[in-house]
């Protein structure tokens, strides 16, 4: 009887144990596939284009009137609602990856992208409050005129350093979001060459998607970021590409909204070479001017000159 048992044991197949959903990665894991996430991408983009990049529009759009500067304003509240579902969508879209992956790193990133996203808020509610005020984005803080009439004059001494602050501090929400794109990046790998093809709805979503990353890479001046991460992508393809892997449609979807955003960002640094106040506004090697300062320098005069007429 033991040993008809224990042969019974040795067919019946192995009791599965119960991961965590993000816990250690499996060696089975690796083949894996997942179908385009079409829903998470979708909502995805659309909540970053609404919340993030059309809250400054609607702050001016919208009738002073309705939001006066003692209260919060109608940007604030984008970006209360960006900070609920962007960590929302990030945790759905790692759930689904078809790699288990670690349930630390990843918590503490949704952690740090929650606490840098709210002191973004902060930073840009003061930001726009400032440009009502007469504060001009493409100038420095010393050459601004409202800064000037700042009393006492220690005050004003004591500004230079405040941006370097805030982009310090403001990393702590930058930094977690392209290192959970990233880690989710990782699982995005199948040997199934057809698994690797784009649907239509994803041939139309990567579009958008691209531009919205340009925007936040080129406004929130991360292009070092970035530019290490897509690396960081593409030297990682091209080392699963010698085990005979290649990214499934998630991750070519990914692969491709990154690639059209250093695209862009070339083009966006080629047609602003020459502009020597934006020059003066960003000295550094690096030069990637801010489309709120092109805004403040070139279209806020544009919309000035035809008011007068």
């Amino acid at each position: 009887d033991g040993s008809a048992s224990s042969q019974s044991c040795s067919r019946a197949p192995p009791c599965p144990s119960v991961p965590s959903r993000h816990g250690a990665a499996k060696a089975e894991d690796t083949f894996k596939t997942s179908p385009f996430h079409l829903d998470l991408w979708f909502y995805f983009t659309l909540q970053n284009w609404v919340l993030d990049f059309g809250r400054p529009i609607a702050m001016i759009i919208l009738p002073l009137e309705w939001f006066p500067l003692n209260k919060p304003s109608a940007g604030d509240y984008f970006h209360m609602a960006y900070n609920v579902i962007t960590p929302f969508l990030l945790l759905k879209l790692i759930e689904r990856s078809p790699k288990t992956l670690p349930r630390s790193m990843v918590y503490v990133s949704i952690i740090t992208f929650v606490m840098g996203a709210s002191i973004h808020l902060v930073g840009d509610s003061v930001n726009h409050r400032l440009i009502f005020s007469g504060y001009q984005h493409h100038l420095s803080v010393r050459e601004n005129p409202i800064i000037r009439n700042l009393k006492p004059e220690t005050l004003l001494q004591s500004l230079p350093g405040s941006p370097q602050l805030w982009e310090l501090l403001l990393f702590s929400r930058y930094i977690p979001f392209f290192l959970i794109l990233f880690i989710y990046f990782t699982g995005c790998f199948t040997p199934a060459a057809a698994q690797s093809r784009m649907p239509l709805a994803a041939l139309l979503l990567v579009g958008p998607s691209g531009l919205y990353y340009w925007y936040l890479v080129t406004e929130g001046q991360i292009f070092i970021l970035y530019i290490f991460t897509f690396f960081a992508m593409t030297a990682l393809v091209m080392h699963q590409r010698r085990k005979g892997l290649v990214l499934d449609s998630n991750g070519l979807f990914l692969f491709l909204s990154f690639l059209i955003t250093l695209l862009l960002i070339a083009a966006w640094v080629g047609w602003l070479w020459n502009d020597k106040i934006l020059r003066k506004k960003y000295p550094g090697v690096i030069y990637i001017p801010e489309p709120w300062a092109f805004y403040t320098l070139h279209m806020n005069n544009l919309h000035a000159a035809k008011g007068s007429f």
